[in-house]
């Protein structure tokens, strides 16, 4: 008998932020297949005799190839196994879904997607702000900085992300923060623009910086923590004491 595979939103990392569902799903599971930033305290709910497989990806680190945990994925699922793909943040957001999503389908599996709370708004609530404002932060524009190479995608709209008036939340941009900074300031972006770094949300060691985007690109350029972070800039970034 075919299995069944659910895609689980695993949130920022704290399990006091899973859905009700996503609780559930995890506790039931006969195999996990886990990110790095979904391990930890959330895999303490998984039933005794489950299957855990990390299969996460950090840059700069030997991870398995995308081929291979979509494989994982329709292999176990095949056996019959209830299987949980458990994934960082929001699932659908930067984090390879589509994927995993086609070869669970084109395998004739069954699946569904939880979703969860993405570290964008889980960085803003830490750090006390809105990602919106009426007349003044309209749009609220996600975006990956960096491409399968790791380094800033050459497709991204400057001019958009140089708007004074949207808040701009980057995932996985420490790297190629400095890069992107001096593009958008070229483009008019006020280089002292509020901006927040924040690192390992939900964590115990949780960090908030809040800066300007001039002064965090040069902080970024030759000072990186290994913690996991993103950045928000735009209007409300510093708006909290």
């Amino acid at each position: 008998m075919t299995g069944f595979v659910t895609f689980v939103s695993a949130g920022p990392g704290d399990p006091d932020l899973l859905t009700v569902k996503a609780a559930r799903a995890i506790a039931t599971a006969d195999a996990i297949l886990f990110d790095d930033l979904s391990s930890g305290p959330i895999l303490a709910l998984a039933r005794p005799g489950a299957d855990l497989i990390g299969v996460g990806k950090r840059a700069g680190r030997a991870s398995p190839k995308q081929d291979h945990v979509s494989r994982l994925l329709v292999d176990y699922a095949l056996t019959g196994a209830q299987v949980v793909r458990l994934k960082s943040g929001d699932a659908g957001i930067f984090g390879r879904l589509e994927e995993e999503l086609i070869a669970v389908r084109a395998a004739g599996i069954g699946c569904t997607i939880i979703p969860g709370v993405t570290s964008a708004s889980a960085a803003a609530a830490a750090a006390g702000i809105p990602l919106t404002r009426r007349n003044a932060a309209q749009r609220v524009q996600f975006i990956t900085a960096a491409d399968t190479s790791g380094n800033l995608p050459p497709g991204l709209n400057l001019p958009a992300l140089a708007d004074p008036q949207a808040t701009t939340v980057v995932f996985m941009g420490k790297r190629t923060f400095p890069a992107l900074a001096t593009a958008l300031i070229t483009l008019g972006l006020p280089p002292d623009s509020p901006a927040l770094l924040a690192e390992a949300v939900s964590q115990p060691d949780q960090t908030l910086l809040r800066t300007t985007v001039a002064a965090l690109a040069a902080q970024l350029e030759h000072d990186r923590s290994p913690l996991p972070g993103l950045i928000i800039f735009g209007p409300l970034a510093d708006d909290a004491p």
